[in-house]
């Protein structure tokens, strides 16, 4: 079995930033258990698979496929980055000729379009509701320490803890913030939380570049320490910095080594826009 393959950088516009994700093209159905090896081997966040949805369709003309993505753990029900690295994938480097590419997937219909400055993802926005600080005190603790809290919410659709640091911290503070992601698994064994958002205002600034929130992202539970760049982190963090800040238009910033920048713009129906940069650094083929 031969299978090509792609590694490509997504919410940035330079080669070694961003999140890399894999990006495998099938021509025809694999076996159920190969995604989940392929992923293994491959190591990264995620690892994404496109499919044809009828052989007689490919990957240059058609504008609707298949998409799954897995973790080297599991599959995942979302997973933002590995999508723009998959539309970067078939716009770039297969030249599709179409400037809007659909997915359909397990968090339902997505969409990916072509624009001047990078891609744009249509995606869900997911409220995150007030949380008891005393119940998810012990992971708060084991992954903060003595960090001071102004805000903690949870997203039952993704199952992700948001947790706001006080504004009294800066972008340096939460870039240096050590967080031990494997002791997390111990403290939170529920099943109830999947991944680890943590957060912060940004500083109010009159220049274009302005950033109106930071992130972190963790996720142990489906095998990955810290996620470089997250766009399903921020289907949460756009819905709660929207009612924050009073905006529909922000713009964020993923504080991890790696570091990425999203552009986010809330729409009228419901879901949210995220626009980012991807270059595609590998493209090879997988033989098994």
């Amino acid at each position: 079995m031969k299978l090509p393959i792609f590694i490509a950088d997504a919410f940035t516009a330079e080669a070694f930033r961003g999140n890399p994700a894999a990006v495998c093209l099938l021509e025809n159905q694999l076996d159920e258990d190969m995604h989940q090896k392929i992923a293994r081997e491959m190591n990264l966040s995620e690892t994404a698979f496109i499919r044809k949805l009828n052989p007689t369709e490919d990957f240059t003309r058609s504008a609707h496929f298949g998409l799954r993505w897995f973790t080297p753990a599991s599959e995942v029900p979302l997973c933002g980055h590995a999508t723009l690295a998959s539309a970067a994938v078939l716009f770039y480097k297969l030249k599709n000729i179409n400037s809007t590419l659909t997915f359909d997937t397990l968090s339902g219909v997505l969409k990916a379009r072509k624009v001047e400055d990078g891609i744009v993802l249509d995606l869900p926005l997911y409220p995150a509701n007030p949380q008891d600080f005393h119940e998810v005190k012990d992971l708060i603790k084991t992954a903060l320490g003595d960090t001071v809290v102004q805000d903690v919410r949870y997203s039952p659709d993704t199952r992700k803890l948001l947790v706001r640091l006080s504004d009294n911290y800066d972008r340096s503070f939460l870039e240096n913030l050590k967080v031990n992601a494997q002791s997390l698994l111990q403290v939170e064994n529920t099943g109830k939380v999947r991944g680890l958002i943590v957060t912060l205002k940004g500083k109010a600034g009159s220049q274009p570049q302005a950033v109106d929130f930071y992130s972190r992202y963790f996720a142990p539970w489906v095998g990955v320490a810290e996620d470089p760049v997250t766009g399903s982190a921020h289907t949460v963090l756009s819905s709660y910095w929207s009612q924050q800040l009073g905006k529909k238009e922000m713009r964020a910033f993923q504080c991890s080594l790696r570091g990425g920048e999203l552009a986010i713009s809330l729409r009228p129906d419901g879901r949210v826009d995220i626009r980012g940069g991807a270059a595609v650094v590998l493209e090879g083929t997988l033989s098994a």
